[in-house]
Order: C-alpha cells, then structure tokens, then sequence
C-alpha cells in the first residue's frame, strides 16, 4: 500500500475505552512511520485529552470504528478540534474487513491508522451538527408513536377482556365519545344509559342502544385502578408527542426551503418531510450519485451473480427509518389515481408482488429527492406526464418503422 498521508490516526472505539494509534511520518517508501499508541477512557475529560494530544502532533486526519453509537461523543468533541480543520471519519468495519491485510495479526487501530495513511478507507455519511440534533426529535417521535399504539392496544385488551366492546360501535375508542365512557368506567365501574347518554357526543349519539348493549361488563376496583393508570400513562404520552412535534415544527424553521422541495411531492407531507430531511440532510454532496445515497438507504439490491447468472437478492442494509418512511409514502402514493408516480406502480405490480413494486417505488422517489435537492427545482407532475408522453411517441415511431421494414404501410396518421 502506497502511503498518501504523512500523520493520520486510528481510533477504536468502545464503551468504556478508546484505543488511538498515531502515524507520523515521510512519505518514503523505504521509510516506516513513527507509531504512537495511546488509551483513553470515554468520560469527556479523556475526550478532551484525546483533542488535545492530536493536537499536539498536529493530525488533520482521524478515522474510527464503532459499534452502535458510542462514536457519537467522540465525533461530537473531535469535529471542532484544529479551527475547524480536523477531517473525520466513520468507517464502516464490514468495508475495513474486505481490504487485503493482516488485520488479525496488528492490533485494531493500527489496522485503522494504516489504511487511513493509505487512503483506502470511506468514511460513513454524518450529517451537520444542527440535522443531527433534529434527528433524534424525529426518530424519538416515531418511537413515541409506537409506544401510544402499544398503549391503546393495552387499554383496549383491558376492556375487551371484561366485556366492554366499544370498538364494535366506535370507529376510534379514545375520540371524546370513547375517553369520556373510559372515565366513567373509571369512576363507577359499569355504564347505565343515563350515564351513557351524556358519554356520547355528536354522531356516536345515534348508536347509543347498540353501545349500551356492547357495554355490559363491570370493572372490580383493582381494574378501575389500572384503567385509571393506563389512560393517565397514555394521556402523558400524547402530551410528550405534541412537546416533541412542536420542537420538530420550531427546529426545521431554518430549512425552509429544502421542506417546500419536499412538501411538492405528492405523498409527502409535512412530518414526513421532516422525517427524510431528519436522515438525508439539505445537502446532497456526500453522494456523488443517485444510486449512492439508494444504496446507503439500503434501497439497492444485492448483487448475486453466479456461472453468469443474475439471482434475485434481497435489498441491502441500510437507513431503516428513511427506508420505512419512504415505503410509507409510497403507499400513499399507490392509492391515489392520476399521478404520474401511482401509474408507474400500477405497472410495475403487473409484473411482480405489491411489496417489491413499493420498495422499487420508494426507490425511485428517493433519485427524485436527491436530483430536486441537487438542483432546487421543486416536483412538476406535468413533466413527468410530458416525458411519458414523448416516450411513448417514440416507442410508436419504432414499430412503425419496424412494420414499414416488414413491408406494411403503415403511417403515424393512420
């Protein structure tokens, strides 16, 4: 390996420990670099006197592995060192694992520090510090959501189990109908129609006697109590959702402009936009190509080629919550009509499953962000139409020439 850098260093990261290898040295190939190893712990007095000694040797270029997120505070405490001028990098160990060496024979951050030297190591893609804030809001948030799910269903395998069937009559039992019967559960234990005919508002009126009749159950007093528990734990979880949404809502403030590119899209909604900028970023110079940033979504197929065979592959791994919301969006998209985007799914699902015509759908509507982020140009349907339009123009030019080749006469008037 031909060495490109005269100082660089090696960072392994765990836990509780940070095991750093220096190499400083010529460029000359005859020449072995000085190796310096030194072990830091995690705490960020050790982290400020890991900055502080690549300071003091002067060492631009980092690079770490780790497992999980305990890179995080050492990336955060590292990015500012030398004015600003430190270039660091996440590498990924399966891609440290498949450049040809003796990794087993040296310890980890020297393996590190070697390749970096050499300049065989890609660093992982790590967004701005501000998009990186904002992204723990929105990850936090679907976690949040899940957690409200798992609340309700708790609540309502509680009523289920003691005869309280409100979901037979209610399309949703935590509207202001269903809480207000659950609060009455609460404090009685059983519902009689005159308390029942001041639970129910609007519409859910209508149904009072089939809700009556789904309601004949009773609730001993340790099940009131829990009910009480559960509906004061969801209640908090909502209150958290919204503080959260609202802190999302103020953050995202400053990225108008990139949220409006992705708000044109048919599908994309606010949250969700949200959501994706949370994960890609509002630059999109960390991946030269469309099928760079697909493949780092783990949006990209596998690829298994044998005895010059292709084989069906399974999606690579990738970012799990840009891949979720996209294949989210992309079943909005399906169920609309008249949309450039829905038709090509609708063509795609004639020759293969629904599942695989969406994560191809999400595919493609993750080259459209990268190209409107790329060149600020907002989504237009109308060219989208044009473009199919002219393709299928062109697909008529061809077999009318291939049948006036046959010998039919044939025109583009006829």
């Amino acid at each position: 390996m031909e060495d490109i850098l005269e100082c660089c260093c090696g960072l392994d990261v765990h836990k509780e420990s940070i095991v750093a290898c220096l190499l400083k040295g010529p460029l000359a190939a005859e020449l072995k670099p000085q190796s310096e190893i030194q072990e830091f712990g995690t705490q960020l007095k050790d982290l400020v006197a890991l900055r502080k000694w690549l300071e003091k040797h002067e060492c631009h270029y980092v690079a770490m592995e780790s497992t999980g997120i305990y890179w995080q505070p050492v990336y955060a405490v590292l990015e500012t060192a030398l004015s600003d001028e430190m270039h660091l990098l996440v590498v990924n160990a399966r891609h440290m694992k498949n450049v040809p060496g003796k990794k087993t024979d040296m310890r980890d951050a020297e393996w590190i520090a070697t390749l970096l030297r050499a300049g065989l190591l890609k660093g992982s893609f790590v967004p701005e510090r501000d998009i990186r804030d904002l992204r723990q809001f929105t990850r936090y948030r679907k976690a949040l959501i899940r957690d409200i799910t798992s609340q309700k269903n708790r609540i309502e395998k509680l009523l289920q189990s003691n005869g309280f069937r409100l979901s037979s009559f209610l399309s949703d039992i935590f509207g202001s109908s269903g809480l207000a019967i659950m609060h009455q559960l609460v404090q009685v234990g059983s519902i009689s129609s005159q308390s029942l005919d001041q639970c129910l508002k609007a519409r859910a009126r209508q149904k009072a006697n089939e809700i009556l009749s789904s309601l004949n159950g009773t609730l001993s007093v340790p099940q009131r109590k829990l009910l009480k528990m559960q509906l004061a734990h969801l209640a908090d979880l909502q209150a958290n959702l919204r503080e959260v949404e609202e802190e999302i809502h103020d953050g995202f403030s400053q990225f108008h402009g990139p949220i409006q590119l992705l708000d044109s899209i048919p599908g994309i909604d606010l949250t969700a936009a949200y959501a994706i900028l949370a994960e890609i970023g509002k630059e999109m110079s960390a991946f030269p190509t469309a099928q760079h940033i697909c493949s780092w979504a783990g949006l990209a197929p596998g690829n298994h080629k044998s005895a010059n065979k292709q084989k069906k592959q399974r999606i690579t791994q990738g970012n799990n919550y840009l891949k979720t919301i996209l294949c989210e969006v992309a079943w909005v998209i399906a169920s609309h009509k008249k949309l450039y985007l829905s038709g090509w799914y609708w063509r795609l699902k004639q020759h293969t499953d629904a599942k695989r015509a969406i994560v191809a759908l999400a595919r493609k509507l993750l080259v459209i962000i990268y190209t409107m982020l790329k060149t600020s140009q907002p989504f237009n349907e109308q060219k989208f139409a044009e473009r199919k339009n002219a393709s299928e123009q062109k697909r008529v030019k061809r077999m009318v020439f291939e049948l006036t080749r046959l010998g039919y006469a044939v025109s583009l008037a006829a």
